[in-house]
C-alpha cells in the first residue's frame, strides 16, 4: 500500500458502532444458545416426566439457585472482560459465592446424614455421565459467548474464555436440571461444578486461541 493511500485511509471518519452493540452480540449468543442446550437435552435425553409437578416445589429452585445466581453475575463479567476499559468490581464474588454457599448447605447435609446414607448422597444414580452431560449441554452457550466476545475487545483471553466457559457451564448446569432426576444438594455442589469447571477449563483453552487480537 502506498503511503498517500495509508494516510486517506487513516483520515477518513470512522464508521459509528451501533449502540449497546456488545450487549446485542451477548444476548444473541445466550439466546441462541440457550435454545440449542433445551433441544439437545430434549432430543438426547428427554425432559423429567414429572417435571410439571416438581417444577413448583421448592428443592427443585434449590437446585437451580446456584447456576442460575452465577448466571446472573457471568453476564455482567463476560460483557466487562469483553471491554478494555471496563472494570470488574464485585461481580467476581458473584461468580464464586453461589458455589461456595451451595458447598456450605451440602457439607450440612452430609453431616446431618446417616454415616451409610453419605456417599449415596453424593453420588446419586448418575454420576458417571452428570458432569459429561452438563459440559456438552454448555457447549452451544460457549460457542455463541466466544464468537461474542472475538467481537468485542477482549484484552486478557485466557481469563474471558474461561470466564465465557463458567457461564456457559452455569446454563448447561441450569438446562440439564429439566433432565437430571438428582435433587440433594451433595450431588449438585460436586458433579454439577465439576461439569461447570470443565466448561471453564475448555473455555480457557478456546480463548487463549481464538481471543487473540
Amino acid at each position: 500500500m502506498k503511503t498517500e493511500n495509508l494516510i486517506g485511509l487513516l483520515a477518513q471518519a470512522p464508521g459509528r458502532v451501533p449502540a449497546h452493540a456488545g450487549e446485542r452480540r451477548i444476548a444473541l449468543a445466550l439466546a441462541a444458545g440457550l435454545a440449542l442446550a433445551l433441544l439437545w437435552v430434549h432430543s438426547a435425553f428427554g425432559l423429567r416426566a414429572d417435571l410439571p409437578e416438581v417444577v413448583g416445589s421448592a428443592a427443585f429452585w434449590q437446585k437451580l439457585a446456584m447456576p442460575l445466581a452465577v448466571t446472573a453475575s457471568g453476564l455482567v463479567v463476560v460483557f466487562r472482560l469483553g471491554h478494555p476499559a471496563a472494570r470488574i468490581g464485585g461481580w467476581w464474588l458473584g461468580l464464586a459465592l453461589p458455589v461456595l454457599l451451595l458447598w456450605v448447605w451440602a457439607a450440612a447435609v452430609l453431616g446431618s446424614a446417616e454415616p451409610a446414607a453419605r456417599l449415596p448422597l453424593v453420588l446419586g444414580t448418575t454420576w458417571r455421565s452428570c458432569v459429561f452431560n452438563v459440559t456438552a449441554t454448555a457447549l452451544p452457550t460457549g460457542l455463541g459467548l466466544l464468537w461474542a466476545l472475538q467481537g468485542l475487545a477482549p484484552t486478557r483471553p485466557l481469563l474471558a474464555g474461561a470466564t465465557a466457559g463458567w457461564l456457559a457451564g452455569a446454563v448447561g448446569a441450569s438446562v440439564y436440571a429439566l433432565h437430571c432426576p438428582e435433587m440433594g444438594a451433595p450431588f449438585v455442589a460436586l458433579w454439577y461444578v465439576l461439569g461447570m469447571g470443565l466448561s471453564a477449563a475448555l473455555g480457557a483453552l478456546a480463548g487463549r486461541h481464538w481471543l487473540k487480537w
